[in-house]
C-alpha cells in the first residue's frame, strides 16, 4: 500500500491504520483519546484536521485544456471563472456509469487541476490522456501533492492564526504562502461544514500539519468520521452511492451535469435515462430504533417485496441513530415520510424514508 508523507505523524499519535483505496490510512486516533465519535464532534462544533493526501491529483495543461476537460467531465466548466472549482463526474462513454466523482479547479483556461478518488485516479487520468488532443498534456501527480482538510466552524479562526486568508467565497480558491512555502487555500470539503482544504507539495507536508496542530484548537480525524460526516450530509461515496452501474440519474447528482452542453462522455446515455426516468433512486433512510443499515442490506416493503438496497449506512453521532443511503427502485413508489423495513441480519428494521441530508448543513 501506498503511503501519505505523514504516515509517521498519523503511527505517533496511535491512529488506527487501514486500507482505503490502496493507501494505508488513519482511520480514527484512539490512543490520543479520540475515536469517531469525538472526531465527528470536533468537526460538527469546533475544528478538525484530515489528512485525505490518498486523494489523486492531476494536471491538464495547454491550449484549450479547460474546454477540453469541458468536452470529456460532465458538470459545465464554463460556469465558472479561474480561481473556482467544481464538482463533476467522469462518466463512462457508453454506459453513462460513473467512473469517478472529482473536483476541478479552474487555473486559467490552460490549466485544470483535478482531484479524483485514491482508488480511481490512475483510471481517470488514463481516459482524459486517451482522449487529449496533442495540444494538451494530461499528468498524473498524485504523489506530488498533499492534501489536509480543515473543517468546522472554528476553522476561519485557525487560519487567521496561521496568517492565511480565508475570507472567500464557496468553491473557490486562493493561491498563498506560509513560511515561504506555497499553499493552496480552497474553500472546499466533504462534511457540510464551513472549512478548507488546503493542497501544498508532497515535501511541504508535515511542516503544515504540525503548523496547523500546534496552532490550537484542530483535532486530528481520521477517515472513518469523515464517513460519518459525509453520510450526514448525503454525500456520495464513489463504489458505494455511484459507480459503473450506478448513474448520475440514480443517484440524484444530475445538478453536476451540464445537460445543455453538445458533448461529455456518457451525453446520450444519461439523456436518455432521464427521459425515461431512472429504474432506480437514490433516498435516505433514517432508523426508527437503534439498528443500523450497512451497505448492501435488502430494503423491504410492507409486503415483504425487495424494493432496493443500502449503499450506505452508519450510526449518525449527530442524531444518535442509524442512517443510511439506499437505491429504491422506481416503481415501488416511496417517498419521503414512508416506511420500508430494511433486513438487519435477518430482522426487519423499520426506517424512515428521507430526503437528505440528515442534518443541517453549514457550507457558506
Amino acid at each position: 500500500m501506498r503511503r501519505s508523507p505523514l504516515h509517521d505523524k498519523h503511527v505517533a499519535l496511535g491512529a488506527k491504520m487501514a486500507d482505503f483505496g490502496g493507501w494505508e490510512m488513519p482511520i480514527e486516533y484512539t490512543a490520543s483519546g479520540g475515536g469517531v465519535l469525538k472526531e465527528h464532534a470536533a468537526v460538527r462544533e469546533d475544528v478538525g484536521v484530515f489528512d485525505v493526501s490518498h486523494l489523486g491529483k492531476a494536471m491538464v495543461a495547454g491550449d484549450g485544456a479547460a474546454g477540453f476537460v469541458n468536452s470529456c467531465l460532465t458538470n459545465d466548466l464554463g460556469r465558472i471563472a479561474p480561481g473556482q472549482a467544481q464538482y463533476t463526474l467522469c462518466c463512462d462513454e457508453g454506459s453513462g456509469g460513473v467512473v469517478d466523482d472529482l473536483i476541478a479547479y479552474l487555473f486559467r483556461p490552460e490549466n485544470v487541476f483535478l482531484v479524483p478518488n485514491a482508488a480511481n485516479a490512475a483510471e481517470v487520468v488514463r481516459r482524459l490522456q486517451a482522449a487529449a488532443p496533442q495540444d494538451v498534456t494530461v499528468t498524473d501527480e498524485h504523489q506530488n501533492w498533499a492534501v489536509l482538510a480543515v473543517q468546522g466552524p472554528r476553522s476561519p479562526e485557525l487560519l487567521d492564526r496561521l496568517g492565511l486568508p480565508h475570507e472567500h467565497d464557496y468553491m473557490s480558491f486562493t493561491h498563498a504562502q506560509y513560511d515561504g512555502r506555497d499553499v493552496i487555500i480552497c474553500r472546499t470539503g466533504y462534511t457540510g461544514e464551513h472549512g478548507y482544504e488546503l493542497i501544498a507539495s508532497w515535501d511541504d507536508a508535515v511542516p503544515l500539519w504540525d503548523a496547523i496542530t500546534q496552532a490550537g484548537g484542530a483535532r486530528p480525524c481520521g477517515l472513518g468520521a469523515r464517513d460519518t460526516l459525509r453520510t450526514e450530509m448525503g454525500y456520495p461515496l464513489h463504489g458505494q452511492d455511484l459507480s459503473m452501474s450506478i448513474t448520475p440519474n440514480q443517484a440524484c447528482s444530475g445538478w453536476a451535469v451540464g445537460w445543455d452542453k453538445p458533448a461529455f462522455w456518457g451525453r446520450d446515455a444519461l439523456l436518455s435515462e432521464r427521459t425515461a426516468k431512472p429504474a432506480r433512486l437514490l433516498w435516505g433512510l433514517e432508523a426508527t430504533d437503534r439498528r443500523i443499515p450497512r451497505a448492501h442490506m435488502p430494503v423491504v416493503a410492507e409486503d415483504g417485496a425487495t424494493i432496493g438496497e443500502v449503499t450506505s449506512g452508519t450510526f449518525s453521532p449527530t442524531l444518535r441513530r442509524g442512517i443510511g443511503l439506499a437505491l429504491l427502485d422506481r416503481e415501488a413508489d416511496v417517498s419521503a415520510g414512508d416506511d420500508v423495513a430494511v433486513d438487519v441480519r435477518g430482522k426487519a428494521a423499520v426506517m424512515r424514508v428521507v430526503k437528505p441530508p440528515f442534518v443541517e448543513s453549514h457550507v457558506r
